[in-house]
C-alpha cells in the first residue's frame, strides 16, 4: 500500500487534488483528516475561548484516524471511517468493506493536519498544495458560508489564524522530508505528478 500525503493551507486545493487523483486511480482509498474532528464536551468548551481550536491538532481524534490508517495498511476488510458535520459540530462513523487490489494501491491522506500525524513521512509521497493567499481566502469563504454557516467576519478571522499556523508548523516537515509542492490547478505540475505516480504504480504492479 502506497500512502500519498496531501497537505496545504486552507483553500489551497487539497480536496480538489485528492478527488482528481481518486478518480484517476480508481482503486485508491481516501481519508480526510477533516472527517476526524472531535465533538466531545472538552473541545466544544475550548472553542468558546479559542476561536482557532479547530485549526489545531488537539481538535483531531488522532487515535481513530491512526486506527483507520493502520487497519488499511494491514488490509483489514472492514474499516471504520468517521464523518464530521460542521454545521452541527457532530461526529459519526460507519463501517465499510474495502476491496484491496495489490501493492500498487494508493491510500490518499488529505487535510491540513495530514503532515502532523504519527507517521513515517520518509516512506510516504508528500505533496504540499500551494496557492495565492487571496485566492485561498475566497475559496474558503464560499465553502464556509455554504457548508459551515459562517459569516465573512468569522471566516476572515479563522482563515488568517489558520494560514499563519499552517506555515509556522510546516517548516520542520519541509526540512526533514522529501516533498513535492504544486498548484493543483496548474496542468503542467499536475501532469508531472500523475506521470510520477503512474510510474510508481507500475513498478509495484
Amino acid at each position: 500500500m502506497i500512502t500519498i500525503v496531501i497537505t496545504g493551507p486552507s483553500g489551497s486545493g487539497k480536496t480538489y487534488l485528492s478527488n482528481k487523483l481518486n478518480k484517476l486511480f480508481d482503486n485508491s482509498i481516501v481519508i480526510k483528516t477533516d472527517s476526524y474532528y472531535r465533538d466531545n464536551i472538552f473541545i466544544r468548551f475550548l472553542s468558546i475561548f479559542f476561536y482557532d481550536i479547530y485549526d489545531r491538532p488537539l481538535s483531531i481524534n488522532r487515535k481513530e484516524l491512526k486506527n483507520a490508517i493502520t487497519a488499511i495498511h494491514n488490509k483489514d476488510k472492514l474499516i471504520t471511517f468517521y464523518q464530521y458535520d460542521f454545521k452541527r459540530k457532530q461526529s459519526s462513523y460507519s463501517k465499510k468493506r474495502i476491496k484491496y487490489k495489490g501493492e500498487n494501491q494508493f491510500l490518499i491522506l488529505e487535510g491540513i493536519f495530514a503532515h502532523r500525524l504519527d507517521l513515517n513521512y520518509q516512506e510516504t509521497i508528500n505533496i504540499i498544495c500551494e496557492e495565492k493567499k487571496d485566492i485561498c481566502f475566497k475559496r474558503r469563504l464560499i465553502r464556509d458560508k455554504l457548508e459551515r454557516n459562517r459569516n465573512t467576519s468569522e471566516v476572515n478571522r479563522k482563515f488568517t489564524r489558520s494560514w499563519n499556523l499552517f506555515y509556522k508548523n510546516i517548516i520542520r516537515y519541509i526540512d526533514i522530508n522529501r516533498k513535492t509542492s504544486l498548484n493543483p490547478v496548474d496542468k503542467i505540475s499536475y501532469d508531472k505528478l500523475v506521470n510520477y505516480l503512474q510510474n510508481i504504480s507500475k513498478k509495484n504492479n
